[in-house]
């Protein structure tokens, strides 16, 4: 009898066990919509919309809208449930969050760090409380376009009719970004846009350098011209996006008609061999170090320096030496102007792993036009300080002409356009400007 009891005192145990297990998994899962209102200390509120879903691994995976300040979303780097603690990060925007969620599985409650933290709680939506999501009002219709094995990428249709024009948002950007500038060419061109794998509502494969290194954004930019059938289009690209125009047109110039560099002023578009890059520099290097590796590539086993690695290293002092002496020019360090401290995040992300995949690009064979602003408009850089603010400027001066003289002198095709004191997006800050340019380069172009 006393050993029946027992029995069941233990089936009992497992019982409530087994019940407190699930309810515990339960409150762990919090895939679906979650809304709650942010409030920066200095600032206007904004709605915020997280919406978690569980991928084929049963991990999750999640976006975040500012349903305030447009319709489209970012993906979240990592998100992460252990016990009640909730865990967030997208690296590309230096954000974090870290909070709890409640027993009852409808809120948490936490913090959200952007530059400073503030208290942020996320509630869970139901219908009756759910937000109204803002919608796309541009005259386009969008499509998905297939450019590898689980792998779609968003393309916009903007309409029109002659030509095709295809445009490539810079960093962080979806082609919603052109929505109103493109629109200006249907007239007399066919305009579509494409966004990037890692961003808005493209894919988001596992982000490393083979699948976001320069090439294969190059390549997936062909992709969609093929799957469209589009004959020779001209390529018109902010940004990073210069990397795939530089890309294409060292690759496969036959491709395409001509490209148009919106302030993509930097050395993932033309590498100037003459002065080098100390971040394309250092993954020359990163890839040296790579191939001397013992077989298994365990890096505790015995490396041999080459030739090609001893000579890097005098010109990668030359690039660090350069780099401390433009830091010294604006110190303190130039995150007190309200930037980011750390323009590579330390979370993997397409953000990341697009930076580390760049290339050097030294034979562009396309006709080009290229807009560089000269210097940039830093008005708002360092406004009450006089002597800082002129050492960023005289430095950003120096860089822009560097960059601009180098493209034009190594691309004998391309039409280097300099715009005074123009915002990196020129062709909102000079619109009119940027839109005669590029309609007198297009109406130049040899037919297809």
């Amino acid at each position: 009898m006393t050993l029946g009891l027992e029995l069941q005192r233990k089936a009992l145990c497992l019982y409530v066990l087994a019940i407190l297990f699930a309810g515990s998994l339960y409150a762990q899962d919090i895939s679906g919509s979650w809304q709650g209102t942010i409030t920066p200390p200095q600032g206007t509120p904004h709605r915020m919309v997280l919406r978690v879903i569980n991928d084929d691994s049963g991990a999750f995976k999640a976006r975040i809208y500012s349903i305030d300040q447009g319709f489209t979303g970012n993906w979240v780097d990592s998100i992460t449930v252990h016990d009640s603690a909730v865990q967030l990060k997208v690296g590309m925007l230096q954000i974090s969050y870290e909070g709890k969620l409640s027993p009852d599985g409808k809120t948490i409650t936490g913090t959200w760090t952007q530059g400073s933290g503030v208290p942020f709680t996320l509630r869970k939506v139901t219908k009756a409380t759910a937000w109204p999501m803002p919608t796309d009002r541009s005259p386009h219709t969008v499509q998905f376009v297939t450019v590898a094995p689980g792998v779609k990428l968003e393309v916009l249709d903007w309409g029109g009719t002659g030509r095709p024009l295809v445009f490539l948002a810079g960093l962080g950007d979806t082609a919603h970004v052109f929505d109103q500038f493109a629109s200006k060419f249907t007239g007399r061109y066919h305009v579509y846009g494409v966004t990037r794998r890692g961003f808005g509502e493209s894919s988001d494969p596992n982000p490393n350098n083979d699948n976001y290194s320069s090439d294969r954004l190059g390549d997936d930019v062909l992709a969609v011209i093929a799957a469209l059938h589009l004959d020779k289009p001209v390529l018109v690209g902010h940004s990073i996006a210069g990397e795939e125009l530089s890309s294409i047109g060292s690759r496969h110039p036959e491709k395409v008609s001509g490209l148009v560099y919106l302030e993509c002023s930097g050395t993932h578009s033309f590498y100037d061999r003459a002065h080098g890059d100390l971040q394309l520099d250092m993954i020359d290097v990163r890839n040296e170090i790579e191939h001397l590796l013992p077989t298994g590539g365990d890096p505790s086993g015995p490396m041999q320096p080459t030739e090609a690695l001893l000579a890097s290293l005098p010109r990668l002092e030359k690039e660090l030496q350069e780099q401390v002496k433009l830091q010294q020019a604006v110190s303190p360090p130039i995150e007190d102007a309200s930037l980011p401290e750390d323009p590579h995040p330390t979370t993997a992300s397409a953000f990341a792993a697009i930076l580390s995949g760049e290339h050097k690009y030294t034979q562009i064979k396309v006709p080009c036009l290229a807009f560089f602003a000269l210097p940039h408009d830093l008005s708002r850089v360092f406004p009450g300080d006089a002597a800082r603010h002129a050492a960023v400027v005289a430095a950003d001066l120096e860089r822009q002409t560097r960059l601009a003289n180098a493209f034009e002198a190594g691309v004998p095709s391309a039409k280097v356009i300099r715009v005074p004191n123009a915002d990196h997006y020129i062709y909102r800050s000079n619109e009119a400007e940027v839109f005669r340019a590029m309609n007198e380069f297009l109406d130049h172009l040899p037919r297809p």
